[in-house]
């Protein structure tokens, strides 16, 4: 896919016209949770004809990142700024993600967006979608099919933050035998895949060695439950550095660690993804070493997406939003004023 990022006055442009609406009193949400719907309605029969209604498939709510990434969804999608919004998280169950596509294609919807759980099995409800001639915006993930089924994608380069975290670990501990342990994200997820492989080919040829690699589902009890077997496993001593697919994981790491004895930051190196503001608090703290940001302010950049889609504008497959990185240091001077 051809990347093309995003320029900072035009995502601050966006930004202005959604935060222009951010609240309101008679707003429509719709809600589908574990199979149901529910609908809170303020505005009577006054619903104007050109309202666009999205149908939203999130992932679930396994993190701080995610929280954030949903908040802006619902705020960029909000009904003044001319949408009526559908709303599901599937608590990271592809099969039941894919059942609230379906259900938003047979409601009529204008436009799907989706954050796939998982980059496989998506082929014959996108297919679907396109019969309906319902286009869709993929957000912060990718999937496996062609891209002629969906109308385009916006989100974070993971390979790219992968490779930024696998060159700080082999910039500071390369030249010395160093035994890891990873946390991977959720099994079959592009950016679990993704910043897996990015990693790797940022530590290739260095000392250092993945000694074990399980997945903690991207959830801070997740990350606390695999790296307490670790700890058993190997021992405090036995571990020099941990890479953790996303903070969450790496804050239930340092909840592992504190409880067997050992000094997160000190004794075992933690490196995350996301730059959450808890994550964000532990590298000032100094329990966390190095932290690869992954924003999840992605929700103007879809809902422009959606509106340029439905007016016939042409679109690029994919846009890319770029990242930045964070020691102690330059942590410390961005915490107060980060949005998450």
């Amino acid at each position: 896919m051809k990347k093309r990022f995003l320029s900072t006055f035009a995502l601050a442009g966006v930004a202005a016209l959604t935060m222009a609406g951010c609240t309101t009193e008679t707003g429509t949400t719709t809600e589908e949770t574990a199979g149901e719907t529910t609908t809170e309605a303020g505005g009577g029969e006054e619903a104007a004809s050109d309202v666009i209604t999205v149908g939203f498939a999130q992932t679930g709510a396994e993190s701080g990142w995610r929280s954030a990434n949903t908040e802006s969804m619902q705020t960029a999608f909000s009904e003044d700024n001319g949408f009526e919004l559908i709303f599901n998280a599937a608590d990271n169950d592809p099969a039941a993600q894919i059942s609230a596509v379906r259900n938003f294609i047979n409601q009529g919807v204008d436009a799907i967006v989706i954050a796939p759980v998982v980059e496989d099995g998506w082929d014959d409800v996108l297919a679907e979608a396109a019969s309906a001639e319902i286009p869709v915006i993929l957000e912060d993930r990718t999937v496996s099919a062609s891209e002629d089924l969906y109308a385009s994608w916006v989100g974070l380069d993971f390979e790219a933050e992968g490779v930024k975290a696998g060159e700080w670990a082999a910039e500071q501990y390369g030249d010395t035998e160093t035994k890891m342990v990873v946390l991977e994200g959720t099994t079959g997820s592009a950016p679990a895949n993704d910043r897996a492989a990015g990693f790797a080919s940022a530590i290739e040829g260095t000392m250092i060695e993945t000694i074990d690699s399980q997945t903690g589902d991207f959830t801070r009890d997740g990350g606390k439950s695999v790296m307490e077997g670790y700890i058993a496993n190997y021992g405090i001593d036995g571990i020099d550095l941990v890479f953790a697919h996303n903070d969450d994981m790496g804050l239930g790491a340092i909840e592992a660690i504190e409880a067997a004895g050992g000094v997160p930051g000190e004794d075992i190196k933690i490196i995350t993804i996301d730059a959450v503001k808890d994550g964000m608090q532990a590298l000032v703290d100094g329990k966390i070493n190095y932290i690869v940001e992954c924003n999840p302010l992605l929700g103007d950049q879809a809902a422009d997406l959606v509106k340029k889609v439905l007016a016939g504008e042409d679109v690029d497959k994919a846009y890319y939003v770029e990242d930045q990185a964070f020691d102690q240091a330059a942590a410390a001077e961005v915490i107060d004023s980060r949005p998450y």
